[in-house]
């Protein structure tokens, strides 16, 4: 079981160039992958959704990207050939023209206005690409580390959560066929009471206490509760994801709790099942944290 939330750093540099990518990660339904990469680096982004893809299922996950270059090779000189050629062609000419020397040195061309200039290298597109999906892995696997160790944390508290749950329906179960004995306790007491010297209806009791047996009847909600907690508890330890799937039971198990509830005419079993509400809210916002 993974937590949906975490964070992972990964560093990958090479020829003096290095790429930072940091991942942080919070609950979300779906995936949802939101890289800040600018344009220079477009062509990282697809690497990098597709690695943070194949690990991660569910969350929404922040990508910060950063690239720097401390190889010390910033640019370098362009000479513009054809400008420095007219430059000598109109010395020569200046030359002949007025019987001049020509002083026209190498560095002396290189002194005129557009004849070197100094631009910045371009980086290696594919060199980049390679440090980006280095960098991305470590970060995965790093985030992918946090998310476990915080989702062996939920499990553990979910497990204690159902626990609960599960002592309060075994209560329950047992408490069950007590309550329309009691009420025809209750309701034969009450009658007497009423009515001293007025002998009761045996027939209309047992009807009227049959009546509630068959109303306040809980054996089918029973029945389905005990079979979504033991597919919760399983998935407990499954490997795949299984937060949509304990999202689903936590709430067929509400409403089996609350159709209990419902049909309780019972001050025990209105007490257990106000239990069981109880527990099951916290394992709700717990499971709202399951990738």
């Amino acid at each position: 079981m993974k937590s949906m939330t975490g964070y992972g750093k990964g560093v990958c540099s090479r020829d003096g160039k290095t790429v930072t990518v940091e991942l942080k990660a919070v609950n979300n339904r779906y995936l949802e992958i939101n890289s800040r990469l600018g344009k220079s680096f477009a062509a990282c982004d697809d690497i990098i959704r597709k690695q943070i893809g194949a690990v991660i299922k569910r969350g929404s996950v922040d990508v910060y990207f950063s690239f720097e270059n401390s190889s010390g090779a910033n640019s370098e000189l362009k000479l513009d050939l054809a400008l420095a050629s007219e430059y000598v062609k109109a010395a020569k000419t200046l030359r002949d023209e007025f019987m001049l020397d020509c002083d026209l040195g190498a560095t002396a061309l290189l002194r005129l206005p557009e004849v070197s200039a100094l631009q910045p290298l371009k980086d290696d597109p594919e060199l980049i690409k390679e440090l980006a999906a280095e960098a991305t892995k470590e970060a995965v696997v790093n985030l992918d580390g946090m998310r476990l160790t915080e989702g062996e944390g939920i499990k553990s508290d979910l497990a204690h959560l159902i626990s609960t749950i599960v002592s309060s329906l075994e209560k329950v179960v047992a408490r069950a066929p007590i309550v329309v004995e009691d009420y025809r306790k209750k309701l034969t007491d009450r009658i007497s009471e009423l009515l001293k010297d007025v002998k009761i209806d045996e027939v209309r009791l047992l009807n009227e206490v049959a009546f509630f047996a068959d109303k306040a009847d809980i054996n089918e909600e029973i029945s389905r509760l005990s079979s979504h907690i033991k597919q919760f508890t399983s998935c407990l330890n499954g490997s795949e994801p299984q937060g949509r799937k304990l999202d689903f039971l936590s709430q067929e198990i509400n409403r089996e709790i609350n159709t209990m509830g419902s049909k309780s005419n019972d001050m025990e079993l209105t007490k257990l099942v106000v239990e069981m509400k109880n527990q099951l809210e916290k394992i709700k916002e717990q499971i709202r944290n399951v990738e």
